[in-house]
């Protein structure tokens, strides 16, 4: 059988950097094909060169499609011909609603006069296909995540799609809209479409694709065929990374001291809704040198207590008491959080987290200018030894502290949101989905830079999705279900079972 997508030797060169080197890849008819790598590894080059954002002539390789060889100057060039990719950061307008979205660029018009009546029936075939039963004019923003994806998927069918590419699809849903979404993909296979799935969770990997194709600093390492069951996730993570990870997690050795952090009675309602109780009377401790995690599914409030934790940053007619190192401290506002010794490390980095257009040296200051200045100007010659001593001691791996944060990879991004926060010298680090988006070896970084801050006495609150995670990284585990702590329990006696009974219960 032809492959449906051949891209040979495909070589894309930035300056100074060697992105993609002879990079091979082929697609088959009707197949699930992943594609896995660290962050940084040129999957999404790739994947920019295969749909025209890269234009023929800025890269050198060869692109065949249905066996003809293309040359795409536009994106529109690949979308033509059925090549749809879907970016992890949606494109979709907000306050259009998913008529508007689907047809956005692609109007049913006549004479400049849209025909409204065609747009919204053939949005409801399109909704229908995607499980979705929500009316056409519904806006955007009044949907959630998950939904929004699917929204996606339907302008991509609208196009007529014969290779659709996704590109992290799952990393902001929770496990109930990833499962759906992985069962489309195979719904489409059985229809003849093909896709190309790059995700960093390798269990989505094994469960729905037909072959997987790992690329390493920018090169082919290998394409495995899952047909014959020899595919596991040791064997994916050791092409990814190039070594043995014989554990996800590091070891730990804890010793824990006195509580750092009491919260007590904690309350808070929805900003915009007054009415809507939120966060209903939440009591937590957190010791030094210990990490405890906070568990729940998504819409649990694990979020929406960080946040209104750490300087009232969400929710309103907030109540409850703090107290760090058995004192009351005010954390009323940001700036007398981060004074009391409290630093949030946002799930979001790209929005929340980091300045993208501005370089690490500054990112990494932003948020205790204080300590790099003198009389109100910064002092240039210190600011640069506190970012390279944190690109140093965290491995961030960049040309130099005036590389674009932007630019930097997803692990790499958060390390520099990790560097901003301890560099303000807190005593307590709250870590809200601190993996997300980011490779396996990544991930192991992160986990070894949040036991050093423990070991340094540190107290760490990690807030996961990945039950693994948790219970591979914490000392303590609560459970939140609808704005409660509904259990708390040492690791010991965790698992992923006892902590959804205990949700379930609730």
């Amino acid at each position: 059988m032809q492959p449906i997508l051949e891209m040979r030797d495909i070589t894309k060169t930035f300056p100074g950097v060697k992105a993609l080197t002879n990079v091979n890849l082929s697609v088959m008819p009707a197949e699930i094909h992943a594609i896995v790598g660290e962050n940084g590894a040129g999957k999404s080059t790739l994947m920019k060169v295969l749909s025209g954002v890269y234009p023929d002539g800025t890269f050198t390789g060869k692109i065949m499609f249905e066996g003809k060889e293309q040359k795409f100057s536009t994106i529109s060039d690949s979308e033509d011909i059925g090549i749809i990719i879907i970016h992890q950061e949606l494109a979709l307008v907000p306050l259009l609603s998913i008529a508007e979205n689907i047809f956005l660029g692609h109007e049913t018009a006549k004479m400049g006069v849209i025909n409204w009546y065609e747009a919204f029936a053939r949005t409801k075939e399109l909704l229908a296909k995607v499980g979705l039963k929500e009316n056409p004019d519904t806006l955007i923003t009044n949907i959630g995540t998950g939904k929004q994806q699917l929204v996606e998927i339907a302008k991509a069918l609208n196009k007529k799609v014969k290779l659709l590419i996704l590109d992290e699809p799952t990393s902001s849903l929770n496990e109930k809209d990833s499962d759906a979404l992985l069962e489309l993909l195979m719904g489409f296979r059985s229809q003849g479409i093909s896709s190309i799935l790059i995700t960093h969770k390798l269990n989505e990997v094994t469960k729905v694709s037909d072959r997987i194709t790992v690329i390493r600093d920018g090169s082919t390492i290998d394409t495995m065929d899952c047909s014959d069951g020899t595919v596991d996730e040791d064997r994916i993570i050791r092409a990814m990374v190039g070594r043995e990870l014989s554990d996800r997690y590091p070891p730990r050795h804890a010793t824990i001291g006195e509580p750092v952090l009491e919260v007590k009675d904690w309350s808070v309602y929805h900003p915009h809704h007054a009415d809507r109780h939120t966060i209903k009377g939440v009591n937590l401790t957190v010791k030094a040198g210990e990490v405890v995690g906070i568990a729940g599914l998504m819409g649990a409030g694990r979020t929406e207590f960080a946040m209104s934790l750490f300087g009232r940053s969400w929710g309103q007619k907030i109540t409850g008491s703090v107290k760090l190192h058995g004192k009351d401290v005010d954390v009323s506002t940001i700036p007398r959080a981060v004074d009391a010794g409290l630093a949030y490390v946002t799930e979001d980095r790209k929005t929340y987290g980091l300045v993208l257009i501005d370089h690490i040296k500054h990112n990494i200051t932003l948020a205790n200018l204080e300590d790099v200045s003198k009389k109100g100007v910064i002092d240039d010659i210190r600011e640069l030894q506190v970012a390279n001593g944190y690109r140093r001691d965290l491995g961030i791996r960049s040309s130099s502290v005036f590389q674009k944060t932007g630019n930097l990879s997803g692990g790499n991004q958060q390390k520099v949101v990790l560097s901003k926060w301890l560099f303000s010298g807190p005593d307590v680090l709250i870590l809200d989905e601190p993996t997300r988006g980011i490779d396996v070896g990544a991930k192991y970084e992160i986990y070894g830079i949040i036991n050093k801050l423990a070991e340094a006495g540190k107290a760490v609150i990690v807030i996961s999705s990945e039950m693994p995670e948790l219970l591979g990284m914490s000392d303590r585990i609560y459970v939140m279900n609808e704005g409660r702590f509904v259990a708390e329990m040492p690791v010991a006696e965790a698992s992923q079972e006892a902590i959804m009974r205990a949700i379930m219960r609730s």
